[in-house]
């Protein structure tokens, strides 16, 4: 931001050539967030799930094993995916994709993730996770 100031007019006060100034404002902000000791990991243990989850309930999932991802369902719910199988090309590309389905649901015994490198996993159940105290 800046602002141009006239000193004096021309032809007033002798006749003096205009003359200007420039002020220059610079404003830096500047967030300190406070370092907090890590969490100590949450530990889970897990219970019956659901045969079916709706896709646009699943907020995030994570690789956690070469046979099962976990899912972060909106609401704070967690799921594990377990396949019927191992599904090694899950960690080495870091990555899946879930094809859409006409009823919107991803099931076990029916649905599949696919993998980055062109592999398929068979969802074989769903289980609820729930902090172990």
């Amino acid at each position: 931001m800046f602002a141009a100031v006239a000193v004096a007019a021309p032809g007033v006060d002798g006749g003096r050539p205009l003359a200007f100034a420039q002020l220059t404002i610079e404003q830096s902000l500047i967030v300190r967030v406070p370092r907090r000791t890590p969490a100590k990991p949450l530990k889970w243990k897990s219970k019956k799930g659901p045969k079916c989850v709706a896709m646009s309930s699943i907020a995030g999932a994570a690789v956690v094993a070469d046979d099962a991802i976990d899912l972060a369902l909106r609401g704070g719910q967690r799921l594990r995916a377990q396949f019927s199988s191992r599904c090694p090309a899950l960690d080495y590309y870091s990555g899946f994709y879930i094809l859409p389905t006409e009823d919107g649901r991803i099931c076990a015994d029916r649905d599949m993730i696919r993998t980055r490198a062109g592999g398929q996993c068979e969802i074989k159940r769903f289980r609820k996770l729930v902090p172990d105290d």
